[in-house]
């Protein structure tokens, strides 16, 4: 990897295109380095994870009407267009990405990377596989765009930091999705270069998304990201230009949004030649929670099952989440949000509520992703008793941990302290969750089918899901025609389709 550091430049200095950050993000699309076996076999896990999540959320609200919108524009001019989760009909690829990235995002449960930031790579597979689709790439073409979106995705990731300065993670994946389809497409750097401009232009928006009273917007917003990445590779195709330079500008990016004038970045990149293996550092959820939840999950179902009584709010004094800064103060007390222990809050708040989940993982002894955040669930008497002796404080040592480099010393975990009524001190910790590459059960091929056979239930055919999973299998050996099939269809009939209304 090379790091290339970046930072604000004046108009005058008339900083050099070989010199921008997306002018690299460019050079990294259009090599044509070949990808190495595991990465692919990584990229089928995250197809198949998707796949997995957003068939569990076909009938949920967001769902429903983003699928009801992008079936509005189907029959494409000049391409096959793109299928969407669930249903037959294939639609334009922007409004395909839109509808399966509301699908993909939903519930919450898909793949992470964090590390300077925050980021859920797998946002990029809905808007690049749309693209292939509609333009009728095969499988290896497909394979190396996915390649490069989680590699541009994760490195930037790793170094610029955008929830300091309260900007949505989103604005990581329009520039990754961009430059992954541009490689996919086998694109010039030039029209590269212009769409992860107009992507990370169009794709910067504020993290009040993530705050407060969380909306359905929380399972938009990466959607419509990916949608608009699609949107400037169009436009790059076609001639049009973005602002230049868009990060280092003097009224750009780092300036005025990130870290100003006196800011640095040192943002790793693959050289020329060199394989992009970004995808291999993230990392998937077994659980439908925020990804600091995950290993919190995990310790509190061991614990409840090893001392029953710390489930019972009357013998329980107090529970301390001694935790990261970002734990703290984003999923935990550190808040100040009122709404993270509102026993009426939304599924999307209780999802962002660190309090809430060890409750319920505490006493339920597991976590599922539409009974735990069920509103008799959420407003049972000893269920808010305890939540709300539940409380998190930052540790330097768990923040440290949490950023840390060194993907086998990184750690999202933290210490659990429960003081009993009768005075007893209870300590247990955990550093990432079970199924972590370097947790106790990691995933892999096997987990990921069971995970896709266990939310398909009830709702997809067994066959549906061995034809999908036997694509999957094939991966870069697909023809075009086959990936056109990469979806997963509920049977006819079963889904809710054109209930809601709007302009189009």
């Amino acid at each position: 990897m090379q790091n290339h550091e970046v930072r604000a430049h004046k108009s005058a200095e008339n900083l050099a295109r070989e010199d921008q950050l997306a002018w690299k993000i460019a050079q990294v699309a259009i090599d044509p380095v070949e990808v190495d076996a595991d990465v692919v076999e990584m990229i089928g896990n995250r197809i198949i994870d998707n796949a997995s999540v957003a068939i569990a959320s076909l009938e949920r609200a967001p769902i429903v009407a983003a699928r009801d919108q992008a079936l509005t524009h189907v029959a494409p001019s000049g391409g096959a267009g793109a299928s969407v989760f669930g249903v037959d009909t294939l639609a334009s690829p922007e409004w395909a990405a839109w509808a399966n990235g509301v699908a993909v995002r939903e519930l919450d449960f898909h793949d992470t990377f964090l590390a300077a930031d925050y980021s859920h790579p797998g946002d990029n597979i809905p808007p690049i596989l749309a693209v292939a689709q509609h333009t009728g790439q095969d499988g290896c073409a497909l394979v190396r765009g996915l390649a490069t979106g989680y590699e541009i995705q994760v490195d930037l990731v790793r170094t610029i930091c955008l929830h300091e300065h309260k900007i949505d993670h989103v604005a990581h994946l329009g520039p990754s999705a961009a430059a992954g389809i541009g490689t996919m497409l086998g694109l010039d750097a030039e029209t590269v270069f212009q769409a992860v401009g107009q992507a990370l232009h169009t794709t910067t928006a504020t993290r009040q998304s993530r705050k407060g009273e969380i909306s359905t917007w929380k399972a938009h917003a990466p959607a419509f990201a990916g949608k608009l990445a699609v949107e400037a590779v169009d436009r790059s195709m076609r001639g049009q230009t973005s602002p230049v330079p868009i990060y280092e500008g003097e009224d750009g990016f780092i300036a005025w949004l990130l870290g100003g004038w006196e800011a640095r970045y040192s943002v790793p990149l693959p050289a020329a030649g060199e394989s992009k293996r970004g995808i291999l550092d993230t990392y998937t959820k077994e659980h439908s929670a925020e990804y600091q939840a995950q290993a919190w999950i995990d310790l509190a179902r061991a614990l409840g099952a090893e001392r029953p009584d710390v489930r019972d709010p009357e013998k329980v004094a107090s529970i301390v989440l001694e935790t990261s800064h970002h734990t703290h103060y984003v999923i935990g007390s550190g808040a100040n949000d009122p709404q993270k222990y509102d026993p009426t809050a939304s599924r999307e708040t209780l999802d962002h509520s660190i309090p809430y989940i060890v409750a319920v993982a505490l006493q339920d002894g597991g976590w599922h992703h539409v009974d735990s955040y069920a509103p008799e669930r959420a407003g049972r008497a000893d269920t808010v008793a305890l939540w709300n002796m539940i409380t998190t404080v930052e540790d330097p040592i768990w923040t440290e941990r949490y950023h840390d480099p060194d993907p086998d010393k990184k750690a999202f975990g933290g210490k659990m302290v429960v003081t009993m009524a009768d005075g007893e001190r209870i300590e247990r910790e955990i550093f990432v969750a079970d199924a972590h590459p370097a947790g106790a059960r990691p995933f892999a091929r096997e987990q990921y089918v069971n995970k896709l056979r266990t939310l398909a239930a009830g709702i997809v055919d067994d066959a549906e899901l061995d034809r999908f999973l036997g694509l999957v299998d094939r991966l870069p050996e697909l023809s075009a025609d086959e990936v056109r099939q990469l979806n997963v269809q509920a049977p006819a009939g079963s889904l809710t389709l054109d209930s809601t209304q709007g302009l189009f």
